[in-house]
């Protein structure tokens, strides 16, 4: 039998302990997602109420099926910067007449939807997701364009906005503009790039430059109706594909044009009517501990997030610090490498790159479930071969072609990041858990590092060591380094798509396996599987 037997014991004060630490993590998140949602304040919304326009989650709200669910993108986006959090952009994946797309919708409450340097990135990891895994891009758009003040940051990369919009023209992925107000600038040629473009009347605004920068370029004193109007686009300058009469007329357009684009996934199809986990994905909040030097059992998580709990474990007895092995998970097959106790050594690494492989042979995607310290050093490890055998797991994980799916548990710390597919290996998309870690080690090690190197350092020079200072810049370092691996900073400059409940881990693997899947799913071949 390969369906997994749970061990946790749910009426234990440690299940109790973990459990109330994380709701206290989950509640922190909360309350940041309500300021995501907020926008820029009463105020600001009431006031685009009053201009009879909807609020861009109300527009994504119509836009999608009805009761469809939405996996919303990098919603701390600039979280702790200067910047409102959500980066004044709405971005996610959702269904839209049958058809999973794509979603990039302005705030424009925020600064009336101008784009500052964590919008610029959160739009541009979007359009990365939509080519990558070929999703339709609707754009909802209404933006008053660059932040000026940080143009700086802007103008050179904002390029690739449009680049990445014509690329997925050319890659036969359609794109969609729905204008609801100003689109001005670099911002006009959004609708301008896209297969398709909606404008709404009197509303919808689409010019280089509005009237005051004519005025003082040409001499001309023309009205905004006249210089970027939905109707003259739809009339005179046929920018305009569809004339909208309203709000709610330019989303029925919208969801009419992705009706008819006669879209097909590439990849295969999940199975039909896949069992639920025989275990309650809501204990999953028991199993992990607040403290990210206290390992866990990821079979645990496993037995509460594939399906029937059944888990094929690919090499039990070898390298047992990561567990391999097959599953499915809302019908779609899955090979699944998760880290168990931290630390990678060289069975570790050499297990996982032979799964690698095994998974490319058979055109399976790859879940990876992160909890590591990173691979294991000392003279010992070293001579044993950690490198080599570490660049043979990063070898892999670079080249493998199927897609990978990462979420980040509770530590990703130096080249095991690397190792378990990171941000820096492409994984398709990835997330992170509210209590997570990120950084090169964890921050007492580095402070740790940071104050036996300056102890040899005055050693070597002959001078006395300061140890009142140690003390003190230690605890510095200790206080930046935490600071700086909080999942919130690290969700906040996209080096995950996204914070994610760990009840939730099931149904988000579940919708990125369906979005990864529009688009082919096939393993590297040209190698045999190797043994190591």
């Amino acid at each position: 039998m390969t369906v997994l037997r749970s061990q946790l014991d749910v009426s234990s004060e440690t299940y109790a302990s973990n459990r109330k630490a994380q709701l206290e993590v989950l509640a922190q998140l909360d309350e940041q997602l309500e300021l995501v949602v907020a926008g820029g304040g009463e105020r600001y919304m009431q006031r685009h109420r009053d201009r009879g326009k909807l609020p861009v989650r109300e527009r994504l709200e119509l836009l999608l099926d009805a009761d469809s669910p939405f996996l919303e993108l990098s919603a701390l986006a600039a979280w702790g910067t200067e910047f409102t959090v959500g980066a004044s952009v709405l971005t996610g994946i959702g269904v839209v007449c049958g058809v999973e797309c794509m979603v990039i919708g302005h705030d424009p409450t925020v600064r009336g939807g101008a784009m500052n340097p964590y919008s610029l990135r959160k739009t541009l990891r979007a359009l990365e997701i939509a080519r990558v895994n070929r999703l339709p891009v609707v754009n909802l758009v209404e933006s008053g364009g660059a932040d000026l003040p940080t143009q700086a940051d802007l103008f050179v990369p904002a390029g690739r906005i449009f680049h990445e919009l014509t690329e997925l023209s050319s890659l036969g992925i359609p794109t969609v503009a729905i204008v609801f107000g100003n689109s001005t600038a670099g911002g006009a040629y959004v609708p301008g790039m896209c297969d398709y473009a909606v404008l709404v009347d009197r509303k919808a605004k689409v010019f280089l430059g509005g009237p005051p920068l004519v005025k003082m370029a040409t001499g001309e004193e023309p009205d905004d109706e006249s210089l970027g109007g939905a109707e003259m686009h739809s009339r005179v300058s046929g920018l305009s594909d569809y004339f909208a009469t309203d709000e709610h007329d330019a989303i029925r357009l919208g969801r009419q044009i992705m009706s008819r684009i006669n879209w097909r996934k590439l990849g295969p199809p999940a199975a039909a009517h896949p069992e639920q986990p025989r275990y309650d994905p809501e204990e999953i909040l028991g199993i992990i501990s607040p403290d990210p030097k206290v390992p866990f059992d990821p079979r645990e998580v496993l037995a509460r997030t594939v399906d029937g709990s059944d888990f094929d474990e690919y090499k039990p007895l070898y390298g047992t610090s990561l567990v391999t092995g097959w599953a499915s998970i809302h019908g779609y097959p899955v090979g699944v490498l998760a880290n168990h106790r931290g630390v990678l050594f060289s069975e570790e690494a050499k297990k996982a790159s032979e799964f690698i492989l095994l998974a490319n042979q058979t055109d399976t995607p790859l879940v990876f479930l992160q909890n590591t310290t990173g691979y294991m050093v000392g003279a010992q490890y070293e001579q044993g071969g950690i490198i080599k055998d570490g660049a043979k797991m990063i070898n892999a994980v670079t080249n493998s072609t199927v897609p990978h799916l990462t979420i980040n548990m509770a530590s990703s710390f130096g080249a095991g990041n690397y190792g378990m597919s990171g941000r820096a290996y492409d994984p398709r998309l990835m997330f992170a858990w509210p209590g997570a870690k990120l950084a090169v080690m964890g921050a007492a090690q580095l402070a740790g590092v940071m104050s036996i190197v300056g102890r040899a350092s005055a050693a070597s020079q002959g001078r006395p060591f300061d140890e009142e200072a140690d003390r003190s810049r230690t605890a510095a370092i200790e206080a930046q380094i935490e600071a700086e691996s909080h999942a919130f900073f690290v969700t906040a400059r996209l080096y995950d798509d996204g914070i994610v409940d760990p009840r939730d881990t099931r149904t988000v693997l579940g919708m990125s396996l369906s979005t990864v899947h529009s688009n082919t799913v096939a393993g590297r071949r040209g190698f045999g599987v190797f043994r190591m």
